[in-house]
Order: structure tokens, then C-alpha cells, then sequence
């Protein structure tokens, strides 16, 4: 799925309009209908519906539903904000059916002493200021936002404790107050704290950093009927990768193939302490499909890798403990290096000559990546398509630090079109950058997956798919579906309390089983 800036989006709603052909105030009443549908599915009547509205589009659609809602029998009120801005069009068309309908009480205000007495339980709608908005609230519509947020908490009288009440918020498209993409110049304070986001056709991009999940809440895409032309001839650089996007780029295999019709990978991990990262990330690279694999460890890693994973073959290196020499490169389609790897010198100029030698893509974490951070003149040695993995940490180390979530993500993808590598940021929408300039968001995955190990798990994965022919960009980004798909399938039966890195391992193959590929052409 593409995403979209909210100047995109903007426009995305003209094409509609001018090319489906659709009136304004129509579009405005059809996505209205999808916020009232999802409010009646979740709500009863026994449940008093407060509106705030604006007078932009955003408060035309919640002048709408609050008209249908009433026509549902639930029990309304509308408080307009009066901020000197006139109605007009389509907002004004629906304030106009409203004051018709005669069912709602309706208010203009322009004071916080006219807020209205919210009781708990009450639901709160919030339709004051869409995806439009370009700088920061202030004045009379902060001193709302902010007694709305002030509603969802309380002090304790006796105890001197900050305890949650059971008001439930609704914010329409996007919270307000929210920006759709960049908020590091915005009053955070002055931002909707929603408990649900009912946004339209697509996430906005902001919903996908974890600094505002307390701003979005739950979120949920409702359709719109944007126009499909409009949408396909809108470039982006952003997207959100759901089980249909991976379905189509995993390939189908023959009846005649063999294990080295599957590629061989090399995996370098594992020192003393740490071999139980080798052994994840080797498991996770046979479960993902690869024809043959082979792992190098430390010499006294021999009989943990032989034991624990007898399909791998093994490769000791003269070292009892760490990483120093590498096996001859040749028969490799892939490398993999760094799950519980350590910093020790000598592993360092390892992967020094690793870098000098390489030939093929590497997949890159942990231990490697922070060795990388420490001697950034090694990474132009890379071989290009190569496919980073760090944590926010890691990523931090290796480009510095980051004002927000956006400015993190550019920094991500500029580091990609340098070097000519993908990085994989890992975190709850894992992010995939490209050489390119494109940057793919992760939609599968929970919070079970918080746990040690699943980093390991990840780049097993990536590599099986990297060593058996896959472009880069298609290895990193399936296989952090796949990953996350395994986790969600686990957490059904362990939780996402006891959730480890080891039953991601045993559902990759249903997750593969979800995306029904067939085994034959």
C-alpha cells in the first residue's frame, strides 16, 4: 500500500471529486457514513456522544456524523469552535442539515468556561482540526485540546495519584493537533490524546512512530472510495507492506528443484556466552528456506552448533572464543554476520577483511553493526545491496542522534542512497530503506516479540532469503513480514507475556502456510 503526505492526500481528494465524478459534500457524507458505521458497531445508545468541530472539512465530517448518529437514535451534542473563521461550502452545508435536523443541540463556543459537563463514560468526538493543519495549536483551540486531555486523568484526592477514567476519545482522520508528518516543531501538549483514530484510506505517516501512539491510540484505516487513478498516478516514497504485498513477491518453486537450487549461506556468529545466537539465527535461516548452510563459530562452539542444529554444517574457527578467520568465500550466495559476535580486536579486523573480500550481499547486525559504528570508513567497503539491521540503538550509533521519529527516517533512508545498502530499522512498524529512496513500513508483529533473541531470529531469516536469489530489497522486506507474521501467530498460543525468540522459529513455516504460496509451479 502507498502511503501519502497530507498535501498528497489533499489532492488525492480533488481527483476524486473532479473523476469519479463525485460532489464534495457527497465524499464528505460517504466518509462520514464509515466513522458513523464503526461508531455504532462500537457504542450503544445508552451512551451520550459529545462533537467538538472546526470549521474545516475536518468539522464538516463531524457535523455529519453527528446528523446520522441522531438519526440512529443516539443522543448528540455539537459544540462548534468559534475561532473567527466563517463556514463555508460543504462544512457549512452539513451545519446548515444539522440546525434542519432539529434532534442535536448545537453550540457555538469561543470560551473554555462554555466547555460543556463531560460525565464518565461519555464518548468524545473529535472533529476540530484535520490533516491539513500546518503549525502548531494555540490559543482558545489549545485551552480545548487540552481540557479534553484533561478529562481522561485525574488525582486521586487521598492518595496523591494520577488514576485513568473511563472517558473513550474518537478522533476523525487525525488526532488534532496532529501534523501528518514531521511534529518536531509542534506544541505536544496541544495535541488530542484519542483513544481510537478513525483515519481515511490510508495510515497517516505520523500514526507509525512510537512518540505519538499516545496522541493516535488504536488506529483503523476506513475506506473512502478514493479514486483508483488518482492513486496509482501519485508517486510515493513511503509504503506499508500488508500480507498481499508479500504474497506477490514470494516465488513459487519447481518440482525439479534441489538444495542448491536454494543457495548456500555462511552465518558468523557466536563467541563465548553468546553462542545461543548462532544457534537462533541458524535455525531461522534453514526455517526460511535456504538450500544449504553453513555456520561459523568459535572452537568451542563446535558441539552446541552440531547438536542444536544438526541441519547446518559447521565451520570452527581457530579461535576457542571469538571471530578471527572466515572459510573460503567461494561457494557462498549470502553472508550473515554478527548475532552475539562481541568487539574483541581480532574480531574487528575479521570483519575488516571480511569487507575486503566479499563479493556478495552481507546481511549485518548486532556486534558487526557496532563495530561498524566505531570505524565508519569501513562502511563504503560494503559490497553494494548489502542489508543492515540495527535497532534504534545501533542506528544511533551508526548515524547519530535524531530530534524524532521523521527525522529519523530521513536520516535512514539518506544513509541507504550513500552506501548503496538497505537498513532494516527495527521497532514496532519496522522500517526498510532502499538505495533507491524508498521506505517500506512493517505492518505485522507484536509486542511479545520485545524479548532477546528475536534480533537473531530476524537476520536468520533474511539471510535464508538473501542466500537463495532474492534481491536485497525483497529479502529484507519479506522477511521482516514473515518474522513478524511468525510472531503473531506464536503469541496466540504463548502470549505476548511469554513470547521468546525460539517460538518465532517454530512458526515461520505457518507463516508461510498464511500466505498460501503453492510449491509447484
Amino acid at each position: 500500500m502507498k502511503l501519502f503526505t497530507t498535501k498528497q492526500t489533499a489532492k488525492l481528494d480533488k481527483f476524486t471529486i473532479e473523476n469519479e465524478p463525485i460532489d464534495d459534500i457527497d465524499l464528505m457524507e460517504r466518509a462520514a457514513m464509515q466513522i458513523t458505521n464503526w461508531l455504532i458497531h462500537k457504542f450503544s445508545t445508552e451512551q451520550k456522544i459529545y462533537v467538538f468541530a472546526g470549521a474545516g472539512n475536518n468539522g464538516g465530517d463531524a457535523l455529519a456524523v453527528a446528523r446520522q448518529l441522531a438519526n440512529l437514535d443516539y443522543l448528540c451534542e455539537v459544540y462548534l469552535l468559534d475561532l473567527g473563521k466563517e463556514l463555508k461550502s460543504s462544512p457549512a452545508i452539513n451545519w446548515q442539515r444539522l440546525a434542519g435536523q432539529n434532534k442535536v443541540k448545537c453550540s457555538k463556543i469561543n470560551n473554555i468556561n462554555e466547555f460543556p459537563k463531560i460525565q464518565p463514560g461519555d464518548i468524545i468526538l473529535d472533529g476540530m482540526f484535520g490533516s491539513g493543519l500546518s503549525r502548531p495549536l494555540g490559543g482558545f483551540a489549545s485551552e480545548i485540546v487540552q481540557r479534553i486531555n484533561m478529562l481522561k486523568v485525574s488525582r486521586h484526592p487521598t492518595q496523591n495519584r494520577v488514576t485513568t477514567n473511563n472517558y473513550t476519545i474518537v478522533a476523525i482522520d487525525i488526532p488534532s493537533g496532529l501534523m501528518g508528518e514531521d511534529n518536531s516543531v509542534n506544541i505536544l501538549e496541544n495535541i488530542v490524546q484519542a483513544d481510537y483514530t478513525l483515519t481515511f484510506q490510508f495510515p497517516k505517516i505520523s500514526f507509525l512512530f512510537a512518540e505519538n501512539e499516545k496522541y493516535v491510540g488504536i488506529w483503523e484505516v476506513l475506506p473512502i472510495g478514493l479514486h483508483p487513478d488518482g492513486i496509482e498516478q501519485t508517486l510515493s516514497k513511503f509504503f506499508f507492506i500488508e500480507k498481499e504485498d508479500i504474497r506477490k513477491r514470494i516465488p513459487t518453486r519447481s518440482r525439479f528443484s534441489h538444495k542448491g537450487t536454494f543457495g548456500h549461506a555462511l552465518l558468523i556468529a557466536g563467541s563465548f556466552g553468546k553462542m545461543g545466537a548462532a544457534v537462533l539465527a541458524s535455525k531461522a535461516c534453514l526455517r526460511a528456506g535456504v538450500g544449504l548452510l553453513t555456520s561459523h563459530v568459535p572452537k568451542m562452539g563446535y558441539s552446541i552448533i552440531q547438536t542444536a542444529v544438526p541441519e547446518a554444517m559447521a565451520s570452527v574457527d581457530q579461535h576457542d572464543s571469538m571471530f578471527t578467520e572466515f572459510p573460503n568465500l567461494t561457494p557462498f550466495s549470502a553472508i550473515g554476520i554478527g548475532p552475539g559476535l562481541d568487539q574483541k580486536q581480532n574480531s574487528c579486523r575479521a570483519l575488516y577483511s571480511l569487507l575486503e573480500l566479499a563479493k556478495v550481499p552481507l546481511v549485518v547486525d548486532a556486534d558487526a553493526l557496532n563495530i561498524l559504528s566505531e570505524n565508519r570508513d569501513w562502511l563504503e567497503k560494503l559490497p553494494e545491496n548489502s542489508i543492515l539491521t540495527p535497532h534504534p540503538g545501533e542506528f544511533k550509533r551508526l548515524v547519530g542522534e535524531s530530534t524524532n521519529s521523521y527525522d529519523q527516517i530521513q536520516k535512514q533512508i539518506q544513509f541507504s542512497k550513500e552506501y548503496k545498502v538497505v537498513l532494516v530499522l527495527k521497532g514496532a512498524f519496522t522500517s526498510v530503506s532502499t538505495p533507491g529512496g524508498k521506505l517500506y513500513f512493517n505492518s505485522s508483529g507484536n509486542p511479545g516479540m520485545a524479548t532477546g533473541g528475536s534480533g537473531d531470529v530476524l537476520t536468520g531469516i533474511i539471510l535464508g532469503l538473501l542466500a537463495q536469489g532474492w534481491t536485497s530489497e525483497n529479502a529484507a522486506i519479506s522477511g521482516v513480514y514473515l518474522h513478524g507474521a511468525a510472531g503473531g501467530l506464536a503469541v496466540v498460543e504463548k502470549s505476548e507475556y511469554s513470547l521468546i525468540a525460539s517460538d518465532l522459529i517454530e512458526f515461520i513455516g505457518r507463516a508461510f502456510l498464511t500466505l498460501k504460496i503453492d510449491s509447484t509451479k
